[in-house]
């Protein structure tokens, strides 16, 4: 789903009217109204007449509503500057943005997450912010220098982290309660944690699974990888070799033949991350991976109260991860501008108790600690509460991955459910992608 609002009405126009109008007319989106500049009193940045930017992100009704009035409060205070906005949920978002790239008509500021940053960034898409950050017209000094890593590629600055998420089990608290399971905790061993999914099912006698099967998700496979000791990416390479992935695979046959994981239809199903597809939001699982971030989503989705913990594995394996960024347009034709919204959405207080935590903790440890006082949302002291029990306890951030990290994500996708339905073996399987992904990366 696609949405776009019409203009936010000037003092005296007629809303419902508006309304009605963008409703019949498609119009895009339009803030007018508006947010603040970072840190106040600085000069409004369009100089030279009105400036309106075309914004695009990702994301549910919620997130649209915190961006659009942190959107407004920059027009309050920089009254030249104001917004066209789109906003769509995340299932073919990535496919627009395509489109639009090849047509040349990208959005000046979006949001995009690690999966494309690099692809966008070798194929000349993104902006390269590194000027206004040496400048000091985007401040990333109060980030933690592992997220500020996260955006920048061959020693440029692409992608802006939006804010910060954590990787997460997250598990039907009242579930495991009536099953009389002991919860997983932060940092148990990946066999523990299958030991444990594995005695939930037999607790439930079958009628729920233990655990989401990842064994198709990259970001899951990448933290094995680094508790391993070894990376996903060497450059522009895959950094592993085809016993670890072997591995990865064989772990999670055994998960299925000791029915610690669902049917491979139902794995199937929730294998796109859609918050509402998880499975320990349909009742089929007890537990499932995601990112701490969607932790209030998946909240909404279940009747039952859940909990989140911290990945298993070494907390080492972690670390300071851009839950997604925020990217200009190499063609905008108001980079400067781009530059200052972007300061203010990340470096601004009062933008970021109004943007909470929907895109993950504030990226700056500065904002991210006045916010974290404000928070009245249960959900959200979660997620914060969380990411203070990881702080300073993960490894040095990768560098974001290269362009062809789209294909090899489908790859070990494909990978994965064609183990999970019989079709291939784990053998098989692993020296198929091994191939295909290199190829998709050297092209």
């Amino acid at each position: 789903m696609s949405v776009a609002r019409s203009p936010l009405p000037r003092r005296g126009a007629d809303p419902a009217r508006r309304r009605l109008l963008g409703g019949l007319l498609g119009l895009p989106v339009l803030a007018t109204g508006g947010l603040s500049g970072c840190g106040g009193g600085e000069e409004t940045p369009a100089r030279d007449g009105p400036v309106e930017l075309s914004v695009f992100w990702y994301g549910g009704t919620r997130r649209a509503e915190a961006t659009e009035q942190a959107l407004r409060l920059y027009s309050a205070r920089n009254p030249l500057v104001t917004f066209r906005v789109t906003w769509q949920s995340q299932g073919g978002y990535y496919d627009r943005l395509a489109t639009q790239a090849g047509g040349g008509n990208v959005p000046d500021l979006f949001q995009i997450d690690d999966s494309m940053l690099g692809e966008y960034a070798q194929r000349g898409i993104v902006l390269d912010l590194g000027g206004y950050v040496d400048d000091g017209r985007i401040d990333l000094d109060t980030l933690p220098p592992g997220l500020t890593d996260y955006g920048t590629i061959d020693g440029r600055v692409y992608g802006v982290p939006a804010g910060q998420t954590h990787p997460a089990v997250v598990f039907n608290r009242d579930l495991l309660r009536r099953l009389g399971i002991p919860e997983p905790t932060t940092s148990m061993t990946w066999a523990d944690y299958l030991s444990w999914a594995a005695g939930v099912t037999r607790a439930g006698s079958g009628r729920v699974a233990g655990s989401m099967d990842p064994s198709g998700d990259h970001g899951a496979l990448w933290l094995w990888l680094r508790g391993l000791g070894t990376r996903f990416y060497q450059g522009r390479q895959l950094g592993f070799g085809s016993a670890a992935l072997l591995d990865w695979f064989e772990f999670w046959e055994r998960a299925r033949s000791q029915q610690a994981t669902p049917a491979a239809a139902l794995v199937d199903r929730a294998d796109s991350g859609e918050p509402a597809r998880q499975l320990v939001v349909t009742g089929h699982t007890a537990a499932s991976f995601a990112w701490s971030h969607q932790f209030p989503e998946l909240q909404r989705y279940s009747d039952d109260e859940l909990a989140m913990v911290g990945f298993p594995g070494p907390r080492a394996a972690q670390w300071d991860r851009a839950s997604m960024y925020w990217a200009g347009f190499r063609g905008t034709r108001h980079a400067g501008v781009v530059a200052n919204v972007v300061n203010f959405l990340t470096g601004s207080i009062e933008a970021g108790r109004l943007l909470g935590t929907e895109r993950g903790l504030p990226a700056s440890l500065t904002v991210r600690q006045a916010v974290v006082q404000t928070l009245d949302d249960p959900l959200a002291k979660r997620v914060a509460a969380l990411g203070e029990a990881l702080h300073q306890q993960v490894g040095p951030a990768p560098a974001p991955p290269p362009k062809g990290h789209g294909e090899v994500r489908t790859l070990l996708a494909d990978a994965a459910r064609s183990i999970r339905a019989g079709r291939s073996g784990a053998r098989a399987a692993t020296a198929q992608f091994m191939a295909r992904a290199q190829a998709a990366l050297a092209r």
